[in-house]
């Protein structure tokens, strides 16, 4: 007979590849209970995605992890695109750090995970299930229950308040809940091979655009380098992995084919496809499980990784009684359609960089030439500004007027300078911001404008307050600035804080912990701003609501790290 062990917590992820092992990150941080269940023991021992943003390493210095994990990449790797005549058309090296990090970098998924993984060491309330596969699961008002099997094959009953999808692409709780993944899969498969002793000294991303067989080569860290290669119709993808299909495809390529060690020859099919919601009751999912896009943009997993610290603060938010469960809600709502724009980004840079016919590779070549002579383009594609950034409009957001584009900073990403600390430390800003939420003034403290109320509602919650002064306003080095209150002093070191507020409606910041701009004030209107705002974590409920949290359930996170 089969035993049975039946568990309790918080938060139950499925799933441990970046993403859900991001979000187990953040709920140990914030110091909620979690289940991390996967399937599989072992990490998988090749790479997988290999390009990282700077957004992606901002989700991670919020978790402790940013600096291990970019002694294992390659940093800003130049992206370089090549006409069909082999000629490079556009070198994008973007220089710009406004979110703290490198904007692009490559590194190897297998060891970007177990750093992930080793980070759960740090927070006893998350507990790791690897070996058990999800069979069935259901949901109430209540709670949801998974029913897994372990590695013995014994059967486990997961009691949670909250579960996590991050079970990929063929996503079992997607399927189960009957959520349609909607949208297209390529009819090109392309062969992905992989060498750990790199033969070439070409120290980029390429994207060869060559109608002939388009294909991506790339130098990935510790002397890696992939290749992909299209796949025409008619050619039998089992065959195009045997060795010798697998030499012929790198003939011309490489000085000798024979002489390489190919660790991996795999052929993939792209899809571009997102699903139809991304939260079901107590149930959201995130990452390759919520949507599937081609690679040409490189932000497959950074789009997971996006979903995962948005969806993170919000569990925690509702799990210690700082929100109504409802917030969860606003995750959809503020990730779905930009998610939708990614796989949009891919799409077209696939069907502008891999045709296969030469009569609009000819005019798309020159096209791409003649915009290095229009510098204002130029700069839009070298700084990768044709990348979507997420707009937040709806969701936990405050925005005075309608947002656009142009006119808001709010629901948009804060920017990222170094600050000088108290005690004449460099950091970068959001260690100095703590964890939760911030009120971040310029040249004025927010806690001086907040009255009795207002105080108690940002309190409850946790919020830390943050004054950022002009560098080298105190009378001298030995004599730095001190709040009279309890905010932190930080002083904006190259004015880029400065520069920033000039632009805003208000000097005062309401910052999320995932580093959104949630508003911008006054401080006159903080009052205002703070009643506004305690009614989008608490609105009002109907009584009897059964998604309704105690009081009683409200417990403190941890306090920040870093400046205080």
């Amino acid at each position: 007979m089969s035993t049975r062990t039946e568990l309790r917590t918080h938060v139950a992820i499925v799933g441990a590849g970046p993403c859900g092992v991001t979000v187990a990150n953040y709920l140990g941080l914030y110091g909620v209970q979690a289940l991390l269940i996967d399937r599989s023991t072992d990490i998988v021992d090749y790479p997988r995605a290999v390009g990282m943003d700077d957004e992606s390493l901002r989700s991670f210095q919020g978790i402790g992890l940013a600096d291990e994990m970019l002694a294992d990449m390659l940093q800003n790797m130049p992206l370089k695109m090549f006409a069909a005549d082999g000629r490079c058309f556009a070198d994008i090296r973007p220089a710009t750090k406004e979110f703290g990090w490198p904007r692009r970098n490559i590194f190897m998924q297998q060891l970007a995970e177990q750093t992930l993984r080793k980070g759960l060491e740090r927070y006893p309330r998350v507990r790791p299930l690897y070996g058990h596969e999800l069979v069935r699961l259901e949901q109430d008002g209540v709670e949801v229950r998974l029913h897994l099997t372990g590695p013995d094959g014994e059967h486990v009953l997961i009691r949670a308040d909250y579960a996590v999808a991050a079970d990929g692409g063929r996503s079992t709780i997607r399927t189960q809940l009957g959520i349609p993944l909607t949208g297209d899969t390529h009819p090109h498969k392309w062969v992905v091979i992989e060498c750990d002793n790199d033969p070439l000294d070409a120290p980029y991303t390429g994207l060869h655009c060559d109608p002939k067989r388009p294909y991506v080569c790339l130098d990935l860290p510790y002397n890696y380098r992939r290749w992909e290669f299209m796949l025409f119709p008619g050619e039998d993808a089992e065959a195009m992995v045997r060795p010798e299909k697998v030499r012929e495809l790198l003939t011309g390529h490489v000085p000798d084919p024979t002489a390489l060690n190919i660790i991996r020859a795999r052929v993939y099919t792209h899809h571009s496809r997102v699903a139809g919601r991304f939260v079901e009751g107590r149930i959201c999912l995130v990452g390759d499980a919520a949507h599937l896009m081609p690679p040409w943009a490189g932000q497959g997993m950074n789009t997971g990784i996006r979903d995962a610290t948005n969806v993170a603060w919000k569990l925690a938010a509702a799990v210690t009684g700082r929100a109504h469960p409802r917030i969860l809600s606003t995750y959809d709502t503020e990730r779905r359609t930009h998610a939708k724009a990614m796989v949009d980004l891919s799409d077209t840079l696939g069907r502008i960089l891999s045709s296969t016919r030469p009569w609009m590779a000819r005019p798309r070549d020159t096209l791409f030439r003649s915009l290095n002579w229009a510098p204002s383009v130029r700069d839009w594609l070298l700084q990768m500004r044709f990348k979507p950034m997420p707009l937040y409009s709806r969701g936990i957001v405050l925005h005075r007027g309608r947002p656009t584009a142009k006119n808001t900073t709010v629901g948009r990403m804060l920017i990222q300078p170094e600050v000088e600390t108290a005690d004449g430390r460099a950091v970068l800003l959001d260690d100095a911001l703590g964890t939760w939420f911030t009120l971040l003034g310029y040249g004025t403290d927010p806690l001086i404008h907040l009255d009795a109320a207002s105080r108690a509602f940002w309190d409850r919650i946790g919020t830390r307050y943050v004054t950022v002064v002009e560098s080298r306003s105190g009378r001298s080095r030995s004599e730095r600035l001190r709040s009279g209150t309890d905010s932190v002093v930080v002083e904006d070191i190259d004015g880029s804080l400065r520069d920033w507020f000039a632009d805003q409606p208000g000097t005062v910041a309401v910052v999320r912990p995932d580093r959104y701009l949630a508003a911008v004030a006054e401080p006159l209107e903080l009052s205002a701003v703070s009643g506004e705002f305690e009614s989008l974590l608490t609105p009002s409920v109907n009584p009897g609501d059964s998604a309704d949290q105690p009081a009683s359930r409200l417990s403190s996170l941890p306090t920040a790290r870093g400046a205080s």
